[in-house]
């Protein structure tokens, strides 16, 4: 939701502030009904529906499976809308901020159990990608007060694997897909790894220079 400037509406424009100096007006937050939070939700609905679909008659009929890697497909694809269109058209609010991360890992967490449960995925990669995810996010959190660390390309690039990796794994693949999709995990894993000590160098780095301007301005 945009708001309209003052001057256009007739009005005055920015209020002189306490002291006769000139504030700057401020910026109005995008509502909570805004097409990049509903594709947020849509995401967060579709974690059990992907549940269900996936472990749906014991978990091994490939037509489910079909199901469940057409919700995961279409949360991946969410999960890279709303991003843009928050970015692209002013629409970032505090919800968005904490639901899209939280989307983001449900979908992918489910998956991995999931399909670690049904003895698809072994157990250490699930748990390799989880402890990665669930420790950015916690590492961002303890260096937001000094530097909002970005995605990187390597992190988006890890994005990608683990999404291709993931909707492979969930298809009933046979043959030589089947063994593909082995490779495909395993540079995702490698990525997941790689771009982690990454971020930590990175998060440290931002924390330390952080800690130094405060004393510096003491």
């Amino acid at each position: 939701m945009t708001g309209v400037p003052a001057s256009a509406a007739g009005g005055t424009g920015a209020k002189p502030a306490p002291g006769g100096k000139l504030g700057a007006a401020a910026v109005p937050q995008a509502g909570l009904w805004n097409v990049a939070n509903l594709l947020t939700m849509v995401r967060l609905v579709l974690v059990p529906g992907f549940v269900v679909l996936l472990l749906h008659e014991g978990g091994y009929d490939p037509v489910w499976r079909a199901y469940a890697w057409a919700a995961f497909a279409v949360a991946m694809i969410t999960d890279i809308f709303d991003g843009h269109l928050a970015r692209t058209y002013n629409l970032v609010t505090d919800f968005g901020k904490i639901a899209d991360p939280i989307a983001d890992k449900a979908i992918m967490g489910a998956a991995l159990v999931c399909l670690s449960y049904l003895g698809d995925l072994p157990w250490w990669v699930t748990g390799v990608i989880l402890f990665r995810e669930l420790g950015i996010t916690l590492m961002r959190f303890w260096v937001i007060r000094h530097a909002v660390i970005p995605a990187s390309r390597g992190g988006k690039l890890k994005t990608l694997a683990q999404g291709a990796a993931v909707g492979m794994y969930v298809l009933a693949l046979t043959g030589p897909l089947a063994s593909l999709r082995f490779w495909v995990m395993a540079v995702a894993v490698v990525l997941t790894v790689v771009t982690g000590l990454d971020y930590v160098q990175q998060a440290v780095t931002a924390r330390r220079q952080g800690l130094a301007a405060e004393r510096a301005v003491r």
